[in-house]
């Protein structure tokens, strides 16, 4: 998903050298970068194109879905406690279904939305935002290193970057997770690799609850 995977030794997040097999699984090969400590998927078991966006469409995301915009209130909560009245934001890899950027719009905050598969708007990403936010998107990078150096260049100074995604830790038994189980997650981040993250960008880092991130420029 987003920008192209280069082959490369170095960990997709950081950039580190510093990896090592994590796991084999039904002939998938995982990575752990002892730099980061972010797990990822081998790039030979990446999805073609079209199967991974016929899968994104199958996803039921109704913007009118209570109980799913409940669960995207976990990251619109917190964010939006940062955030002066009716800032500017992007919806960064919002799906097939943005019922995140309809929640922000009635709330009078301005957005726009965009994803390679539903919304190539490639005009937004020539723009500066008061807030980005990444829901559910962050662990379909290929390239997690140059999307988030993107995501930098998009934000306005003292801007705030929400993310949504699975933590991993070591009380998950990763064979089973349901999280790895999607074809089409290839990237597994940790609390520390959202603090390398930051750090690489200068960024502030906070973790309001579980499987949230918040970065401030």
């Amino acid at each position: 998903m987003f920008q192209n995977y280069s082959p490369t030794d170095t960990c997709p997040v950081c950039k580190g050298s510093d990896t090592e097999l994590f796991d084999r699984i039904d002939r998938k090969d995982y990575f752990r970068c002892n730099t980061c400590s972010v797990i990822f998927l081998d790039r030979k078991s990446y999805l073609p194109f079209e199967d991974e966006k016929e899968r994104y469409a199958q996803h039921n995301n109704d913007i009118y879905d209570s109980e799913y915009r409940m669960f995207l209130s976990k990251l619109y909560d917190p964010i939006v406690q940062k955030l002066p009245a009716g800032a500017n934001g992007l919806d960064y890899g919002c799906g097939p279904g943005p019922a995140l950027v309809h929640m922000f719009r009635e709330a009078g905050f301005m957005m726009d939305l965009y994803d390679p598969y539903f919304f190539p708007e490639k005009s937004h990403l020539d723009k500066k935002y008061q807030f980005i936010t990444c829901t559910e998107a962050a662990e379909h990078f290929y390239n997690p290193y140059e999307e988030f150096n993107t995501i930098d260049g998009l934000l306005e100074k003292e801007g705030w970057l929400g993310v949504m995604t699975n933590f991993f830790d070591e009380s998950i038994n990763f064979k089973d997770w349901y999280y790895r189980k999607d074809p089409t997650h290839v990237v597994f981040y940790t609390e520390e690799t959202f603090e390398v993250i930051a750090s690489t960008r200068s960024w502030q880092c906070e973790i309001p609850s579980k499987n949230i991130v918040l970065f401030k420029k």
